[in-house]
């Protein structure tokens, strides 16, 4: 197929799609204002005014409730917010389908309004004389198309606490239909139409979008020898270590060692087993801790690590382009190529050395991690953290001496310091723009905003990457391979999203090229996230 002709392809069939739509719209709209002769009644004149009879207070203000959630500003701002927030964490796809979906199914209820031009039902109607004709439903078409939508998007196979709100999301077109009915607006085929007209709308959009991008399989760096799944047995149940090994034999392998990880170590103590058994990959499942311990036993060997995100944060794997399911994370590690990277050392007064892998810090967000429950984050995953960060925003700032590679000391007064080997937050914030897992260096963020201006310019910092140099800034960087932080008196520490005890001294020293990773794609087109200076790759790229 020449480039014309697909290009061709791509804009007739969305548009052919969208027309046939509109077109079935209209038409059934005209065959139930215009019906043939004998043509069914379906009765919607006594439903209508059934429910006119019987209104009642409560109801009515109910209903005024509802309908306000799919009328034109509440779609408009909710749907430009959502959009927002799904680009601002990456997620392109989502946001065009969401904003597509929502404008097609207005274009296609504008144009069939006009052309069926059919007349509200004849009893005393709540929100009066509308514009628009009755078919088909606008508000039931909106609702469907924006909360129909988000619920898709917030569904995702093994988080309980998504399918609830995905249920509740889903069931706002249902209620507003009702109450459009109640309100004596709209006859019940009306709804249906509207209903019809949104979820069109959305399968539309989803269908003209070009695909997810899948991860490449290519056979340049297979794994070769035994594969073990070191996994944290609270976060991995049976169900999800089918699903795992079945992912390892469909690549080729050998049935996996399965090595759960104790509570003591995190998993460490498995991880070494495996290596002294012969795996030449460990697959890491859980969250950032196990990934850390089995990081650590694993660093200065010649095995891999695969990363599978099972925890709360999951921050290393996010910043290695891995996808959020599990098994499609195992399934991209071994499809995959190898690539060393850095990992931190960590120590202090009170604190053993210890490794870590994305980030470390002291303040406002070791002590969110301490106070935030861990069944809580088991159930909300990491949106748990927020409510733990709401709890504290009213901390003190703390005076802190930073000291880079051994230089002369820099004093500031801070709300909470974060050394990261990576760069990226949950939602796509980039809080370290410059961090690069395989550059060779620490990144530092101070975080002191002065009041709620402050505030403001440190979230609009993180959500754009912009920066104010200067030690007046609320995010002031800085960037080396030793980086220690004294604070006035013990404050709350944190290693990899793990609480490691209150302390005045956190120190972090980069450990270059530690940890071999399997990472998703081929050698070429897996550049890893950062947008300072790394190294040359020659050389760091493993088969």
């Amino acid at each position: 197929m020449t480039r014309t002709r697909a290009r061709a392809v791509r804009i007739g069939v969305p548009v052919l799609a969208a027309t046939t739509q509109g077109a079935v719209l209209v038409a059934g709209g005209l065959l139930i204002t215009h019906p043939p002769a004998g043509w069914w009644d379906p009765g919607e004149r006594g439903l209508v005014a059934w429910l006119a009879a019987h209104r009642t207070a409560a109801l009515t203000g109910a209903s005024d409730w509802l309908s306000a959630l799919a009328f034109t500003p509440a779609v408009v701002t909710v749907t430009a917010l959502a959009a927002v927030a799904l680009l601002v964490g990456r997620r392109w796809r989502g946001a065009a389908l969401l904003s597509g979906a929502v404008a097609l199914q207005a274009a296609l209820f504008v144009a069939a309004a006009h052309l069926v031009d059919r007349a509200r039902p004849d009893v005393v109607r709540l929100d009066g004389a509308l514009p628009t004709s009755s078919f088909p439903s606008g508000h039931v078409g909106a609702a469907t198309a924006l909360y129909g939508g988000l619920g898709l998007l917030l569904l995702r196979p093994g988080h309980g606490w998504r399918r609830v709100v995905c249920a509740l999301l889903w069931a706002v077109p249902v209620l507003v239909a009702a109450s459009r009915l109640y309100r004596g607006m709209h006859h019940p085929t009306d709804v249906v139409a509207g209903a019809l007209n949104g979820a069109a709308a959305l399968w539309v959009v989803s269908r003209t979008l070009p695909a997810r991008q899948r991860h490449r399989t290519g056979p340049a760096a297979p794994v070769r020898g035994p594969v073990a799944l070191v996994y944290n047995p609270v976060g991995v149940d049976d169900a999800l270590l089918e699903r795992l090994h079945a992912v390892v034999t469909a690549h080729g392998h050998h049935p996996p060692r399965l090595l759960p990880g104790s509570a003591e170590d995190s998993g460490r103590a498995a991880a070494e087993r495996a290596v002294a058994g012969g795996a030449r990959l460990v697959a890491a499942c859980g969250g950032d801790g196990t990934v850390t311990a089995c990081a650590d036993a694993l660093a200065g060997t010649d095995a891999a690590l695969a990363v599978v995100p099972c925890g709360t944060g999951n921050l290393l794997a996010r910043n290695l382009g891995l996808p959020a399911d599990p098994a499609d994370a195992l399934a991209a590690a071994l499809g995959g190529h190898a690539r060393r990277i850095d990992l931190m050392r960590a120590e202090g007064d009170g604190l053993p050395a210890r490794a870590a892998a994305t980030m470390a810090g002291m303040g406002l967000d070791a002590a969110v991690m301490a106070s935030t429950h861990r069944g809580l984050k088991r159930r909300l995953g990491w949106p748990a953290y927020l409510l733990g960060a709401i709890r504290h925003l009213g901390d003190r700032q703390f005076a802190l001496t930073v000291r880079v590679d051994g230089g002369p000391p820099v004093r500031r007064h801070v709300r909470m310091a974060v050394v990261g080997n990576v760069g990226t937050l949950q939602g796509g914030v980039r809080l370290l723009p410059d961090a690069v897992p395989d550059d060779g260096l620490l990144d530092l963020v101070l975080v002191q905003p002065q009041g709620l201006r402050g505030w403001g310019a440190a979230l609009v910092g993180l959500v754009t990457g912009t920066r104010r140099p200067g030690p007046a800034a609320p995010l002031e960087h800085f960037r080396g391979h030793r980086i220690e932080l004294t604070a006035d008196r013990a404050r709350p520490r944190e290693c990899d999203g793990d609480p490691v005890g209150d302390g005045r001294v956190l120190a972090l020293s980069v450990r270059p090229d530690a940890l071999l990773v399997r990472l998703p794609g081929t050698v070429r087109d897996t550049p890893l996230e950062g947008a300072g200076a790394a190294r040359t790759e020659a050389g760091r790229e493993t088969a």
